[in-house]
């Protein structure tokens, strides 16, 4: 066959394959998804046919494998069973009348009850949150169980570390969880594991990705989850990671750049959901189902005014659990309104619930970094606040050189929910979360004054500003929104 026919041949085969490609997933892709992530990968395979299919078939799947969500499941029955009735709530004080339905929502898809007697500390320092996190493992006599996204050892966490040993070799055992992804990348990954290992600490990376070994799922579903506890009594979840501010980066060190966090130590009943969601993970890794553990019951505490609901979140879920609650408390505010999250990227029915309060009157208000350590995130994030100051919430702007990486909302003087979990897409649909619900108004009124704190550290964003920038920054912003939908 000449060469000119045998270049005609794959010519026309590489057309055949493409028009399939593009058929099939015209056909495919759109099932179950939401019509702007569907879009985004139709998009991308149109314009980069192989390319595109090839990452679609690495990451257009946002569920965990088939076993892994089994496990779910036969936890969330168990934490069913073994929570029916214990849900005593505080009654101190009305109840605002669209909470009810809330808290059953959450039941329904998280299987955790709203349990009354609970007291709370607030840290809305990093050094400070983490000597607290140390003093507390210091005084554990039986268990402790530490699950970080990211746990890395260096300067700022040589105490923590040594905390962990310390319980070990007080014949404490110390259970930890880290992500494998999520830590890989930083120079502490090495240290971190040898450390581990040497001080005898039980310890396994979650969802790893290791191929070779059997284990693999979608990679950039990921545990994003930040939890600590101390012999099923004491409970520690938030925003903050196991590493120093900076991250380990030099050019985040060079520039100033660091990370503000917020966390909250919990005592009372709310501590044993914490623990079951450790006790989630921990069988989903090791097999291992740590039972005997969590029917320990946790009496309410003295003076324990708040009533809280863990709220477990991610694809392990068939419902994005995170997104429902907060589109849910969204829709139920009457006068204000607060949201931090350094990662901002609504999906249409969150965009659509926020600018829907702002324009009934509602006072919203948003707080997120002045600037972004993650380029096409911060950018897609950016892309939106057109449409929210038009609405009329009020944009606070953290300013540089920090990041501020809190996670909270709170809703009138009767709500607010804390934890792991961004308001972006990849926090409703990828990542395994961890949020908490508090019913208290004095716990309100404290969260609300470190948001009081952020204001004066931001500075208001107005219409006219934005507006007014260049043009170039709008063709990106609004690149950047098309990739924040693949997922």
């Amino acid at each position: 066959m000449e060469p000119g026919s045998i270049a005609f041949i794959v010519t026309i085969a590489l057309l055949v394959i493409d028009f399939v490609i593009r058929v099939l997933a015209i056909v495919l892709i759109p099932r179950n998804r939401r019509p702007q992530t569907a879009t985004a990968w139709l998009l991308a395979i149109f314009f980069l046919p192989y390319l595109g299919i090839l990452l679609f078939w690495l990451l257009g799947s946002n569920y965990l494998p088939k076993r892994r969500r089994e496990k779910q499941a036969e936890i969330n029955r168990y934490i069913e069973e073994t929570t029916e009735g214990i849900d005593q709530v505080t009654r101190t004080g009305a109840w605002p009348s669209w909470l009810e339905s809330i808290v059953e929502l959450n039941r329904t898809l998280g299987a955790m009850p709203l349990v009354g007697g609970n007291r709370a500390k607030l840290y809305d320092e990093n050094a400070v949150a983490l000597a607290a996190m140390a003093k507390a493992i210091r005084k554990a006599e039986r268990t402790v169980h530490c699950e970080f996204y990211i746990l890395s050892l260096d300067d700022e966490t040589a105490d923590f570390f040594d905390a962990l040993e310390e319980a070990v070799a007080r014949g404490v055992k110390v259970r930890v969880l880290l992500d494998h992804l999520g830590n890989w990348q930083y120079p502490g990954f090495r240290r971190t594991k040898k450390r581990l290992t040497a001080m005898g600490a039980d310890w396994h990376l979650m969802l790893p990705v290791q191929p070779l070994r059997g284990r693999y799922q979608r990679p950039d579903l990921r545990n994003h989850r930040k939890l600590l506890v101390i012999d099923g009594t004491v409970g520690f979840t938030g925003s903050q990671n196991v590493i120093e501010t900076p991250y380990q980066k030099r050019g985040n060190h060079r520039k100033g750049l660091h990370w503000k966090d917020f966390m909250v130590r919990f005592e009372g009943p709310v501590v044993a959901a914490i623990d079951a969601l450790f006790v989630t993970d921990w069988y989903s890794e090791t097999d291992e189902l740590l039972t005997r553990e969590v029917t320990t019951p946790v009496r309410p505490v003295t003076n324990g005014r708040l009533d809280c609901q863990v709220v477990p979140s991610g694809p392990g879920f068939e419902g994005e659990n995170n997104l429902r609650l907060f589109n849910s408390l969204v829709y139920a505010a009457q006068r204000q309104l607060i949201i931090t999250s350094p990662y901002f990227v609504p999906d249409d029915s969150m965009l659509y619930a926020i600018t829907t309060a702002a324009q009934s009157g509602i006072d919203v208000q948003l707080f997120v970094s002045e600037i972004g350590d993650q380029f096409f995130v911060f950018h897609a994030q950016r892309s939106y606040y057109e449409a929210l100051l038009k609405a009329g919430v009020r944009i606070f702007l953290y300013r540089s050189p920090t990041v501020l990486h809190a996670k909270h909302m709170t809703v009138d003087e009767e709500v607010a929910v804390i934890g792991s979990s961004n308001m972006d897409m990849r926090s409703f649909t990828l990542d395994l979360e961890i949020s908490v619900m508090i019913r208290d108004r004095g716990f309100v009124e404290r969260l609300r004054a470190v948001e009081d704190l952020y204001r004066l550290e931001s500075r208001e964003l107005t219409l006219d500003e934005w507006m007014g920038r260049p043009l170039r920054l709008h063709v990106l912003d609004n690149i950047a929104r098309l990739t924040a939908a693949v997922q």
